[in-house]
């Protein structure tokens, strides 16, 4: 919940809006990164989660890498000083462009997801006079036990290399002299709440290590993607996820050979309790048997309750009546925009704040003017 100081200064500012409280970000941060440190691993924020100038700018401070999945947040990670070096590059679709555009910049790794995609970089990288470092990335057949469309490591899932093509790839790897095989990427999905799952990964990723060391391959660096999953449900509470016990359990379980270096891919664990979506009360709406809290911010400001069925704690900022029942809906043309059912908040009415809670990630990053909404600024902590 916000102090009042916070909420006097809502009421002044014009919504719908986001508000990111950097002070919480560096703590998350703070306390990820002293976990990477103690184990000795390395991290790539994942530019898909926030690409907001501000929020880049303090996680670059504490030194982690980028991982991007398009050619321009390859070049906006190059432009925000994250250094080539550390960044990675994923994707199952990515363009002679966004190649040429990683290859000028120089990046550490392209995370390559079939044989025709290894071919085409190293044809473009031979054109270019360069070499590219390639990891290939697994599909390693474990279901995270997440929303479908935020699963990728399912057989069915459209995403990464399946066992059944490694003698193909390494046969393409060994005859691309333009390309440099530096490990091995993993990623499963999101929002991944069953610590168990990660615990299965290591494992997976042992027996598939061995398989590439048993044919001569050295594996340089293993990457285990993101997937660490927040509490959506209380961040006040939660407001930084279990780091501990998700490093102990990648610890305990998953083998590292000497010289091996072990990669993450963080994004909305890093980022999603910072940030909050606040609207205004529009309209209350009596329907039958139910109350509709209209909010001047819809699923163009975030989409995820439409695309995913997600749901965020949703906060009345000004009312301290008594609790009733709302439905919590947005103004765009569309029966899926909204953002609650059967809400419980205090008696609601016109000009009443709503905060819309853990919106840090793939929220204003996927913001849209549809409707030809315009799109809500954001707002700081400092």
């Amino acid at each position: 919940m916000f102090n009042s100081k916070e909420t006097e200064r809502f009421g002044t500012l014009e919504t719908p809006f986001y508000y990111y409280d950097l002070k919480l970000l560096r703590k998350t941060l703070d306390e990820y990164t002293s976990y990477l440190h103690k184990y000795n691993y390395h991290a790539h924020y994942a530019f898909k989660a926030n690409a907001n100038d501000r929020i880049l700018s303090v996680i670059r401070e504490y030194g982690l890498g980028a991982d991007c999945v398009s050619g321009n947040e390859v070049a906006l990670a190059l432009k925000s000083g994250f250094s080539p070096d550390k960044i990675v590059y994923a994707g199952v679709g990515k363009s002679d462009k966004e190649i040429i555009t990683a290859l000028s910049g120089g990046i550490f790794s392209f995370n390559c997801e079939s044989v025709p995609e290894i071919e085409i970089i190293n044809s473009i990288a031979s054109s270019m006079g360069k070499t590219a470092g390639i990891s290939l990335r697994i599909n390693p057949d474990i279901d995270a036990h997440t929303h479908k469309y935020i699963s990728t490591g399912r057989s069915q899932d459209k995403f990464g290399i399946s066992p059944w093509m490694f003698d193909d790839v390494l046969a393409t790897v060994s005859k691309s002299k333009n390309v440099h095989l530096t490990g091995l990427h993993f990623h499963v999905g999101s929002q991944i709440t069953d610590l168990k799952v990660f615990a299965m990964l290591c494992k997976r990723v042992n027996e598939i290590q061995r398989w590439f060391e048993e044919r001569g391959v050295k594996i340089e660096n293993i990457n285990l993607g993101g997937g660490l999953g927040i509490d959506y449900e209380n961040p006040g509470e939660n407001p930084v996820s279990d780091f501990k016990t998700y490093f102990e359990i990648v610890n305990k379980n998953l083998e590292v050979r000497p010289g091996q270096q072990v990669h993450f891919e963080p994004g909305r664990t890093i980022v999603a309790q910072c940030g909050t979506l606040v609207s205004r009360v529009l309209y209350v709406k009596i329907g039958k048997g139910k109350k509709f809290a209209i909010l001047d911010a819809g699923m163009n400001d975030l989409i995820r309750p439409a695309l995913y069925q997600a749901k965020h704690k949703i906060e009345n900022l000004t009312s301290k009546g008594r609790k009733m029942r709302y439905d919590v809906v947005g103004p765009i043309c569309e029966s899926s925009d909204r953002f609650g059912k059967n809400i419980i908040l205090p008696a609601t009415s016109r000009g009443d704040l709503i905060a819309i809670r853990s919106a840090g990630a793939y929220g204003q990053v996927m913001a849209m003017r549809y409707n030809q909404k315009e799109l809500a600024p954001e707002y700081y902590s400092e």
